[in-house]
């Protein structure tokens, strides 16, 4: 069965795109939601002063809201109604997977396959609300706070900036799912993606200015170039390494009929946890750097003003806390959605085992090991990519930040599971091709 799926996926003419009809539908659909999506990036929150805000903003473009910018597709520096993307989303999902760990009816609806997991999405919706309401509210505090921002500051203000941004986060969330069901997949991946690419041209072109005006030489250009392809080599490299652990099946008697033995794999990817990882350390150093700042300018000489100034981007005691706050996430997420022993009860549960490892504790503290080995390669691996554009901070200040790091890694690891998505649709468009072909030949003898 193994081997005649690797003939027919080897087979995939790409030429066969033209006469997939359903696939050419869904990438319509999903570039007509993208585009959608970046239209609201540039509809503005009602009461609001541009100018007064862009002032403010660009004080802090730095800290906890450039990366929340960087996420939201530009939408936090223009204040739009999309400003706090699907971000409250992505922190109640990683919520809700840790309290699988401590709350022992979530745990239970994790093992309860499909209707247990459509119960913890609505619960992850019900939690994205209420970080998205608690976030909306700060920020029309914040707000308030400017010099200027607000036009008619009150209680009407925060409500209906509350119900908005909180709608757009919603807004958001379902045109993800609607990706995802009627697209071709990934539906808040390619949201997060979209809003990622969208600025690569604004900072290449800002790039591209300095070089020209010289306040870049065209070595550095050259140079920061080279770096970000050889960076999403890397990535691309990294993202499809993974350690394959063969799993041996022993012969099995159904009825007079005798099966053989059978074996498979049980792939451990090098880099488990993704793109949270980057994404958590910085939330965590940036959110205090930000804090600081404002305390900061109304009163430069506190010692809060030293801790803006030491953990900005660029700096030796940021960089190295960002590397070590990364490792750590590495190996605290990869426990948390990967289970060896929970693994390796499936195993024994199915009569599959590792050669030359016992079945049961065995086989979980073997797996355990191998995963502990290589997410160790996978945590550094994460930490250099993510220190390239902290480095080029530092070096030359003028590169843009999205350039490296974060932005690159999400862009990267999207575009392949995109691209895997596509293949499987064009492997299934075939497949069905072939079907209907053999049934065909069949009626006709």
């Amino acid at each position: 069965m193994a081997s005649a799926a690797e003939q027919l996926a080897q087979s995939i003419n790409w030429s066969s795109f033209s006469k997939a009809d359903e696939l050419k539908k869904r990438i319509w659909f999903t570039l007509g939601a993208l585009v959608i999506y970046r239209l609201g990036t540039y509809i503005p929150l009602p009461g609001i002063n541009p100018e007064a805000y862009s002032t403010a903003f660009n004080g802090q473009s730095q800290g906890i809201l450039g990366l929340f910018n960087m996420f939201s597709g530009g939408a936090v520096s223009r204040m739009a109604i999309f400003a706090l993307a699907i971000m409250p989303y992505i922190s109640a999902s990683i919520i809700i997977q840790l309290l699988t760990t401590v709350v022992p009816q979530l745990e239970a609806l994790k093992k309860e396959g499909e209707q247990g997991r459509k119960i913890m999405n609505q619960y992850t919706r019900y939690l994205t609300v209420v970080l998205a309401t608690a976030q909306a509210w700060g920020i029309a505090i914040g707000l308030e706070g400017g010099q200027g921002i607000v036009l008619a500051p009150g209680l009407f203000f925060k409500i209906s900036t509350t119900i908005t941004l909180v709608g757009g986060t919603m807004f958001l969330l379902w045109l993800g799912e609607q990706i995802t069901s009627r697209g071709i997949g990934n539906g808040t991946s390619l949201i997060i993606q979209a809003g990622i690419v969208a600025e690569f041209p604004a900072h290449l072109g800002q790039m591209l200015d300095l070089a020209r005006t010289g306040g870049m030489s065209p070595l550095t250009l050259l140079l920061s170039v080279v770096v970000a392809i050889a960076v999403v080599l890397a990535i691309v490299f990294f993202e499809r390494a993974q350690r394959r652990l063969l799993i041996q099946y022993p012969k099995r008697q159904v009825g007079n009929r005798l099966y053989e033995g059978q074996s498979s794999h049980l792939p451990l990817k090098l880099n488990t946890s993704g793109v949270i990882p980057p994404i958590f350390a910085s939330s965590l150093l940036l959110l205090p750097t930000t804090a600081a700042a404002f305390v900061a300018q109304s009163n430069p000489n506190s010692w809060l003003a030293n801790v803006s100034i030491y953990l900005n981007h660029g700096k030796p005691l940021f960089m190295v806390l960002y590397a070590i706050l990364i490792v750590f996430f590495c190996f605290f997420y990869t426990a948390i959605v990967f289970n060896p022993t929970e693994t390796a009860d499936n195993l024994k549960k199915h009569g599959g085992f590792i050669p030359g490892i016992r079945p049961g504790e065995n086989t979980a503290k073997f797996i355990d090991y191998v995963l502990t080995r290589i997410t160790v390669v996978g945590a550094i691996y994460i930490a250099l990519v993510c220190m390239v554009p902290e480095i080029q901070n530092y070096l030359v200040p003028s590169i843009p930040f999205v350039l490296g790091g974060t932005s690159l890694l999400i862009t990267v690891s999207v575009s392949m599971d995109t691209l895997a998505q596509i293949h499987g649709h064009l492997l299934a468009h075939q497949y069905e091709g072939l079907v209907r072909k053999t049934k065909l030949r069949g009626s006709r003898r």
